[in-house]
């Protein structure tokens, strides 16, 4: 078989794998599972040939995958992936590209700078920014918080990259109750401490309370959240980031998904104020619905980004570079794949308007759920600001016991979560794919495996 016979045969079990999606459950069947077991065999002696290789992970691992690429996938905050974004991640493949350097990938940094200023202009963020194109929410969170530190102790003589933090002035770390564990590991890698904390109480939707900032002196750092990653409440950034930027804080935002609110006229509302903090994290692969992995840092000061990410002059003297944006400078990798081209993908495929009308169809599916499980007798705990829903069937054992057992029939997949001491069932419309029908599909398998254990229905 030659290499286009077999890319076109993987072509059409890709296809085969998307077209059925809507016929099978949402979680991989027991048999399935079980079959993964066909996997484990010693390292092959001897080469194998590759339609072999291709039948086997087709025959064992699609059914095997949970189908979040479908319409019915409500856990964590995973999207799908848009059909141009798709398509140009299969091109990217067989591009291959090192998406480092403008030398290896020409084509590759040439999108980042185009998808760049668009995603700048479409989430009304400083066109002065930079950015750049990392693997997720936390990956971004570390490198803004990297440029945040670099920013907050060049301000008192210290230089972090060159002399480490041994010696160095204290920072002082400001973030809600609420915060992401995102965050915390980004510290915890930073050196700067997830225990060193100071946490701000927040209001009953997660938000941080302004009132409740302590008084802020040196270097310090504060990170708020546009999208609590339960109920998708967004801190009031506008009174937060005015205290801040009076004492000479640094305020991150993080927006894994939240911050595409902007991208919506109905919904930019809640991202007011949010346009005048110093740094951004979120996620191509949640609300823009690029495949995995997909995230971006954005930064108003591009050279302190820069400088949190240089590398010695003498140790990469080796590496062809030009005086143009290099993309290595502004991520923690040298060579990695050219995910800009996804990005760019989904944005000039969708639009101003379709990217939009995503963010705004999700947040209509998350109102119809929390509407139809209320209109049922049950209680939904947050205000449905976005695509977040948190509803509770009473006590901890009783909603577990019906989130496993929708897990188990497979029309729908939402997740567990622990809401203020409350156990609960977290529903995120986060993909394009989601329907209106998939969401009355998902309504009843929710309200009928619920009617088992409760007077609800």
């Amino acid at each position: 078989m030659t290499l286009r016979d077999l890319l076109e045969s993987t072509a059409r079990r890709a296809v085969h794998y998307l077209e059925t999606l809507d016929d099978r459950g949402v979680a991989p069947t027991a048999q399935a599972l079980h079959n993964l077991s066909r996997l484990h065999e010693s390292f092959p002696e001897h080469p194998t040939d590759p339609t072999e290789v291709l039948a086997l992970l087709d025959e064992v691992g699609s059914p095997a995958t949970v189908a979040s690429a479908g319409g019915r996938f409500f856990g964590f905050v995973i999207g799908g992936a848009v059909p141009a974004s798709l398509a140009a991640n299969w091109l990217a493949a067989a591009w291959d590209q090192n998406g480092g350097l403008i030398a290896t990938s020409p084509i590759g940094a040439a999108l980042e700078s185009v998808a760049m200023a668009w995603l700048l202009d479409v989430l009304h963020l400083p066109p002065e920014s930079g950015v750049g194109f990392v693997t997720c929410a936390t990956a971004a969170n570390f490198t803004a918080l990297a440029a945040a530190r670099h920013s907050v102790l060049q301000q008192v003589g210290w230089d972090v990259e060159s002399q480490g933090l041994f010696g160095a002035p204290p920072i002082t770390v400001i973030v809600g109750d609420e915060v992401h564990v995102s965050i915390l590991k980004a510290l915890t890698l930073l050196g700067l401490g997830r225990d060193r904390v100071i946490r701000v109480p927040v209001d009953d939707q997660g938000r941080m309370r302004a009132d409740a900032l302590p008084a802020m002196s040196g270097p310090t750092i504060v990170c708020i959240q546009a999208g609590n990653v339960n109920s998708g409440a967004f801190d009031p950034a506008t009174e937060i980031i005015a205290k801040a930027h009076a004492s000479g804080a640094w305020v991150h935002v993080d927006g894994a998904f939240g911050l595409w609110a902007a991208a919506a006229p109905d919904r930019a509302y809640l991202t007011a104020g949010y346009a005048d903090a110093d740094s951004w994290g979120t996620d191509g692969h949640k609300w823009l619905n690029t495949p995995y992995d997909c995230g971006l840092v954005i930064c108003r000061d591009a050279a302190a980004l820069k400088a949190a990410m240089a590398a010695s002059a003498a140790s990469s003297a080796y590496l062809v570079q030009t005086e143009n944006r290099e993309p290595y400078q502004y991520t923690p990798d040298f060579s990695r794949r050219a995910r800009g081209v996804e990005v760019w993908a989904a944005l000039r495929s969708l639009g101003r308007s379709g990217v939009a009308d995503l963010v705004e169809r999700t947040c209509r599916h998350a109102a119809r759920f929390a509407e139809g499980l209320t209109a049922a007798g049950y209680l939904v705990l947050n205000e449905v600001v976005i695509n977040q829903v948190m509803v509770t069937f009473g006590d901890a054992e009783t909603t577990h016991a019906i989130i496993a057992d929708l897990q188990a029939e497979g029309t729908c997949w939402a997740s567990g979560s622990v809401w203020h001491g409350h156990s609960v069932m977290r529903i995120s419309v986060s993909s394009w794919a989601t329907t209106e029908s998939d969401v009355e599909r998902s309504l009843e398998a929710i309200l009928r495996v619920a009617a088992r254990y409760t007077d609800g229905v």
